[in-house]
């Protein structure tokens, strides 16, 4: 359920990244609380700009904006109000996949401030975490379908193949399963996660989708660990940061194995943070999670180690999640 989506840099005015800086000062509690209202504020703007032009959106709340500039994501410029990158997407959609990913992320917080315990993995977070963030990976979909396979040599002209198969790895909600049977309308989508709750969840977006997309995805219940097909699927997709370190041991010789041989496997990693506190974020996260904290690096060696050929990386957003491809090799 990992959510990548690349934003549409225009030629807008550069910010400096020295606008906000979170050194805290003499009041760091105070500072924190107000950090999370930014935040608050950069989800709701989002959300807002799924059904309106961010221009609009900015103007029409200029105290939500006032905090925005506050922190740099917003600025005045000679002929209005300028949006820092980091709020303009494509399109509708592509804000509104930005907006559950950092209201999912939000809302874990929440979760950790109110009760740490030690299990807090996915199996432990309320419907509305589980649907956010699910609902924010059909922006990875749609960025793997029209921005990672066709620079994959082959993928694109074997999807378009009737009896074409891909394998979303942890569906989730299966937002990701639907954005990839879209983008592919002859290719069979097999979504797999071990919860049984999320997969009904799953369930209920697709009868709420076009059947056309959605009849050619099936949900099954399984972990990834106990995976046994051969030579099944044409792409395989791997959020690798919500599985354990020894879940992905194990996890990935077994989608080697299931793939295609010429098919490709693409996993979401994390690059290794630049500064303390994300990296002390990521670390903690991913112990909540039942996630693992393995950066783009490791992944890569993995996949190279594994026996696959031609490893490619794509990013993303800068600082943001590098798509890692690599192909099974033809006999």
């Amino acid at each position: 359920m990992l959510s990548i989506e690349k934003v549409h840099m225009s030629s807008q005015p550069s910010f400096s990244a020295s606008v906000f800086d979170l050194s805290l000062g003499h009041e760091p509690a105070a500072m924190l609380d107000a950090a999370s209202w930014a935040l608050a504020a950069m989800v709701a703007t989002l959300r807002d700009a799924g059904t309106a032009p961010l221009s609009e959106v900015l103007m029409a709340n200029p105290q939500r904006t006032a905090v925005l500039e506050a922190v740099g994501l917003v600025r005045r410029g000679d002929t209005g109000l300028v949006a820092h990158p980091s709020l303009v997407y494509a399109d509708g959609a592509a804000a509104g996949s930005a907006m559950a990913a950092r209201l999912s992320s939000l809302r874990q917080a929440l979760s950790a401030a109110a009760d740490d315990a030690s299990d807090s993995a996915w199996s432990q977070q309320d419907d509305e975490v589980l649907l956010s963030q699910g609902r924010a990976s059909a922006a990875t979909g749609r960025a793997l379908a029209t921005r990672v396979v066709p620079q994959l040599p082959g993928l694109s002209e074997c999807l378009d193949r009737e009896g074409s198969r891909i394998l979303d790895v942890g569906t989730g909600v299966a937002a990701l399963a639907l954005a990839v049977a879209r983008e592919f309308p002859r290719a069979e989508v097999v979504g797999i996660d071990m919860l049984e709750r999320v997969l009904d969840l799953g369930r209920r977006e697709l009868a709420r989708a076009e059947p056309d997309a959605a009849g050619r995805v099936s949900l099954l219940c399984l972990d990834v660990t106990e995976l046994t097909e051969e030579a099944a699927y044409d792409l395989t997709w791997l959020p690798a940061p919500f599985l354990s370190e020894a879940a992905l041991n194990v996890a990935v010789p077994r989608l080697v194995e299931a793939l295609r041989p010429g098919g490709w496997i693409v996993v979401g990693t994390n690059p290794a943070a630049a500064d303390p506190l994300r990296q002390a974020v990521a670390g903690w996260t991913a112990v909540r999670n039942g996630g693992n904290s393995y950066n783009t690096d490791h992944i890569a060696e993995m996949l190279d180690a594994s026996g696959l050929a031609e490893v490619r990386r794509f990013p993303t957003v800068q600082g943001g999640p590098v798509l890692v491809a690599a192909r099974r090799s033809r006999p």
